[in-house]
Parts: C-alpha cells; structure tokens; sequence
C-alpha cells in the first residue's frame, strides 16, 4: 500500500516526521539536521521490531516549504517529495493530513477522487465542513481521532472502568487550548464510553475549563492550562476505586492509530464508529461556541 503525507504550516507539529518513520523507518543523520531532535530521541527508545505496518510504504510528501519536504523525504526515506500534492492523485492508495490547517480543502480534493484520508485532529471548527464529511466517514473513506485514542493508557482505562464502579467525577487535564489539545481528551473520554453529554458550561478566567454533564450522572471537567509544561492526564473516580494516569507513550498512540486507518483502508469499511466521531467533533464545536459562565444544553 502507497501513502502520501501532507504537513506542516505549523513547525511546531512535527507529526508528519512521527508518522513517517513509524511507517518507514527513519535515518538517523540525516533526522538530525531537521528541528525535530525531540522526535528522534523517542524513536531511539523504540527496537527496530516496532516500526513498519505490513507491506505499507509512505511513498509520497509534501509540504508548504521544498526546503522541508525534502528534509522530510531524506529523514524518513520517502521516495517522492512533490511539488504540489494535487500530485499524488492516481499514485497513491491513500492519504495522511497531518498539519493544522487546509483540512477541508485538501482533503475534498482527494475523496472526491476516491482516495481514502486520515486527518489529524480535530477534524474541523464547522459544521458545514462535518457535513460534508459525513458521507466519507460512513463510507470507510475517513478517519479522523486524536492517536491517543488508541494510546495503551487509553486500553489500561478501559481495562479499569469495572473495578471503579458507578463513576462520579472525571477530571481531564491538558496542555494548552481547548480546540487542538481538548480533543485529545474528548477522543479518549468517548473511548472509555463515557462522553454521552447532555448539557455543557464553561469558565475561562485563569484557565480554560469546561464541565460536561453526562448521563447516569457524571461530571466531566476538562481543564485545559494554556502554557505549562506538558499535562495529559485523566483522574476517575468512582464508588469503588479511583484512577489517574498520565498519557506518555506518544509513539505506540501513533501505531496503533496508524494501523487502524491501514485497517479501515484494506477492509473499506469504518473501524471507529463514524457517529462517534460526529458526535465529538459536535461537541467540540458547541463547546468554542459557548460564552463563559453560560450553560448550553447539548443533543447528540
């Protein structure tokens, strides 16, 4: 299977060379003259048995910069930098989004020329976008989560709900701001089962919190910190148990999620539930709509 990869516009996303070598494999001198040493340094951490997916090659790339597209190509062994990604069309089986932007114009373009996409969250911030891509989720020829989702934290919580019991609080704590970093948590807060939101408030003085009301009565707060050092962390507490964790293992979230599109591409079919992933991107609109201190009551 051939994949193209588009990045970057913000060069603080370094996505595009994460994907890559867990796809590809990676060369090491040349990682190291990119900005992305943070990157490599985790890579290292991984044996060789952890990278590649099945017969699967990122053939193709592109980004806004040749200079970096280049770079990109020579440090994850990408045969192809393309100087407009229009280009991958017909040579490619399926494409990877991963920058912060041109979500929705990139990849009409492809799906409408029935090449499968991934796009890294979220999404999108409009509902007349989702609408349009409701059709290629339902389709098998979308996907779009955060890779926390399938992160193995995400799998011991999900191992854990039981032993918690009737769950009362869940507190989720993030870096940064709610659109791009708040997803993370909404993604892996839908893969516990547990994000059926019926009503929403927000308060943002010092930091950014959203409180969800969910059903069988939990309160969900998202906390999401603005500029700190990095936070990723999920606190349950139930009648029985408690569980908090910290969400560090970025590259194995990266796999798994890697392999889930892989998958959905081979079988041509959805593997995440596509109202799952409408639902949660609803929410996230609702929620960047809601003023601070009001109360927006939330239908699925």
């Amino acid at each position: 299977m051939k994949l193209g990869i588009i990045g970057l516009k913000n060069f603080d996303n370094g996505h595009p060379f994460s994907f890559s070598a867990i796809i590809n494999g990676y060369n090491e001198k040349e990682f190291k003259k990119t900005k992305y040493k943070g990157i490599l340094k985790y890579l290292k951490l991984k044996p060789k048995k952890y990278f590649g997916i099945n017969d699967v090659k990122i053939t193709h790339a592109w980004t806004q910069d040749e200079k970096i597209t280049k770079s990109l190509c020579a440090a994850c062994k990408i045969k192809y930098a393309v100087k407009n990604y229009e280009d991958m069309i017909g040579k490619i089986d399926a494409l990877i989004i991963a920058r912060d932007d041109m979500h929705f114009s990139i990849s009409k373009l492809f799906l409408k020329s029935g090449v499968p996409v991934f796009i890294d969250k979220p999404l999108t911030s409009k509902v007349s976008e989702l609408n349009f891509f409701k059709k290629y989720l339902r389709l098998g020829m979308l996907m779009s989560t955060s890779g926390l989702r399938f992160a193995n934290e995400t799998k011991y919580l999900k191992k854990k709900i039981k032993e918690i019991g009737k769950i009362k609080i869940v507190t989720a704590s993030v870096v940064n701001d709610f659109f791009k970093y708040g997803i993370h948590m909404l993604d892996i807060l839908d893969e516990l089962n547990i994000l059926k939101v019926n009503k929403i408030t927000r308060n943002k003085k010092n930091v950014d919190m959203i409180t969800f009301f969910c059903k069988a009565n939990i309160l969900i707060n998202l906390i999401c910190l603005g500029t700190v050092k990095k936070v990723f962390n999920i606190h349950i507490i139930g009648e029985k148990k408690s569980v908090k964790i910290d969400f560090e293992d970025n590259f194995i979230a990266f796999r798994n999620t890697l392999k889930t599109f892989v998958r959905m591409v081979e079988l041509k079919k959805p593997i995440i539930d596509p109202e799952r992933t409408l639902n949660v991107i609803n929410l996230l609109i609702t929620t960047m709509k809601l003023k601070n201190d009001k109360i927006q009551r939330f239908k699925r």
